[in-house]
C-alpha cells in the first residue's frame, strides 16, 4: 500500500536522527509532550467523545467502551507516565560487558535501539502515548496502527507528539500513525519487512493470532490474559475475598484482570459464599463447576470452553480443586502464561506455585492487576509479552533495545 510504503521510508529516515539523540534531547521531547497533553485535555476529550459516539453507533458496549474512554484523570495519568519515563535510566549506549582476549582484542556489548517498531492495537488510545514515549526514550521510531474505534483520539494524541518533537527541532516522523484502519492495512503492515524491525500486536486473541500467523516481520507476542487466582487451603480468607474482588472488578476489560478462580476444597464451604456475595455486588457473573454452583446460588454451570476463556468482562469461571498441585496443573493447561496468583500463608505452597506455574508474572498474596509497566516502575509499557524469546512480562525500556558487539583492536589479524 502506498501509504505504508511512504510511512516506512519516512520512518527509516527519522531513525537515523532519533537513534543518535542524547538522553537530554529525548527527555526534552517527553517533558514537552506531557505538558502539551495536559494543556490539550479539552481537545482530547472532544476527540474521544467523537470516538465514543461512533462506537455507540457501531454497537460497542461493555469493556471495549471502558478501554476506549479517556477522562481528565486518565489523560493526566498518561502525562505522568511520560514524566516517569524521563526519570528512568536511559539504556541506550550502556556497555554491558567488556573483556580482553588473549590476542589483545577488547570485546564488549553495547545496548542500541531496535530501529523501527510497528504496533497494531485496538481501542485503547493510551497505548498511542505509551508506545510513543517508550520508543522516543529508547531511540526507536514507532509506526502505530490503531483501530477505527479510537481513530479520532489516536490522531489527536499523535498531533501532540508531532508538535512536541517539532518544537524541539527534530523530525516529527519519529512517531507516525497509519490513517487507513482497514483490515487490508493491518495485513500490509505485517509484510513491511523493508522498513519495520519488529511488530507488536496489542489486543484480543484474534488480532494477536492473526499477526503471529501472517506477519513476515519479526513479532513479539503480547498477552491474552486468562489470569487465575488460586485460594489455597492455607489462605487468609479475608485477604482472598478482597484480592479476588479487586482482580476481577477493578478494570475487567484489561489483560491482567482475573478470569478464573480456583479454590481448595478444604476452604471452599467457608469462603466461596463470601466471594460469591462480593462478586455479586460487583455485578460479576460466575460460571462454575458442580461445587461452585452448590455453594453460590447465582452461579451457572461452566463449560470446558470457560476454563480457557479471556472474558474481558464481568464474568469469572470458578472451580474447586483438591491440592496446590491440581491448581498448578489446571493453570498450566488452561492459562495464557500471563499473570497468576496464589493466596496462601504456607511458604512451601507459595514456593511450589512460584516454581511450577509457567507464566510471565506469578504472585503470592496479591492481585494480578499489578502486572503493568507503571506499577513495576517502568513508567509505561509497550505490552505484556507472554512469549519467552527476547522479552517476557511488562515490556519497558530495556525490552525495546538490542545489543551489538564492539571490538577494539591494535592491528590484530587472523
Amino acid at each position: 500500500m502506498n501509504e505504508l510504503t511512504e510511512i516506512g521510508k519516512r520512518a527509516k529516515e527519522a531513525s537515523k536522527q532519533l537513534a543518535h539523540l542524547n538522553t537530554d534531547q529525548k527527555n526534552q521531547v517527553l517533558l514537552l509532550a506531557a505538558e502539551l497533553l495536559e494543556r490539550s485535555i479539552p481537545d482530547l476529550l472532544e476527540a474521544n467523545a467523537a470516538d465514543l459516539k461512533q462506537g455507540e453507533d457501531m454497537g460497542l458496549k461493555g469493556a471495549i467502551v471502558e478501554r476506549l474512554s479517556l477522562t481528565d484523570d486518565r489523560i493526566r495519568g498518561i502525562a505522568e507516565g511520560l514524566r516517569e519515563i524521563v526519570q528512568l535510566e536511559d539504556p541506550i549506549g550502556e556497555i554491558e560487558e567488556m573483556k580482553k582476549r588473549p590476542n589483545g582484542l577488547l570485546i564488549g556489548k553495547k545496548r542500541v535501539p531496535l530501529g523501527v517498531v510497528g504496533v497494531i492495537y485496538e481501542s485503547r488510545p493510551n497505548v498511542t502515548a505509551d508506545v510513543a514515549g517508550l520508543c522516543i526514550k529508547t531511540g526507536n521510531v514507532c509506526v502505530l496502527r490503531g483501530g477505527k474505534e479510537a481513530f479520532h483520539s489516536n490522531n489527536a494524541l499523535v498531533k501532540i507528539f508531532h508538535k512536541a518533537i517539532f518544537e524541539c527541532g527534530l523530525d516529527p516522523h519519529m512517531v507516525q500513525l497509519v490513517q487507513d484502519t482497514s483490515r487490508e492495512s493491518a495485513i500490509a503492515m505485517m509484510k513491511l519487512n523493508a522498513y519495520l524491525d519488529i511488530l507488536i500486536p496489542r489486543g484480543g486473541a484474534g488480532l494477536i493470532q492473526a499477526v503471529v500467523q501472517n506477519s513476515t516481520v519479526p513479532v513479539i507476542e503480547t498477552g491474552v490474559g486468562n489470569c487465575h487466582i488460586y485460594v489455597d487451603e492455607a489462605a487468609d480468607l479475608e485477604k482472598a475475598v478482597a484480592i479476588v474482588y479487586n482482580a476481577k472488578t477493578h478494570r475487567p476489560g484489561v489483560c491482567n484482570a482475573a478470569e478464573s478462580l480456583l479454590i481448595h476444597k478444604k476452604v471452599a464451604v467457608e469462603v466461596l459464599p463470601d466471594i460469591g456475595k462480593a462478586l455479586k455486588e460487583g455485578k460479576v457473573e460466575i460460571r462454575g463447576d458442580r461445587w461452585t454452583c452448590e455453594l453460590v446460588p447465582d452461579a451457572t454451570s461452566a463449560t470446558e470452553e470457560d476454563w480457557s476463556t479471556e472474558y474481558l468482562d464481568l464474568i469469572i469461571s470458578s472451580k474447586v480443586v483438591g491440592s496446590v498441585e491440581e491448581a498448578v496443573d489446571h493453570i498450566n493447561r488452561y492459562g495464557s502464561m500471563h499473570s497468576e496468583s496464589i493466596i496462601t500463608e504456607n511458604y512451601s505452597h507459595a514456593q511450589y506455585f512460584l516454581d511450577r506455574v509457567d507464566a510471565a508474572a506469578v504472585y503470592v498474596n496479591a492481585s494480578t492487576r499489578f502486572t503493568d509497566g507503571f506499577e513495576f516502575g517502568y513508567g509505561a509499557e509497550i505490552g505484556i509479552s507472554t512469549q519467552k524469546l527476547h522479552a517476557r512480562g511488562p515490556m519497558g525500556l530495556k525490552e525495546l533495545t538490542t545489543s551489538k558487539y564492539i571490538i577494539y583492536g591494535s592491528g590484530q589479524t587472523r
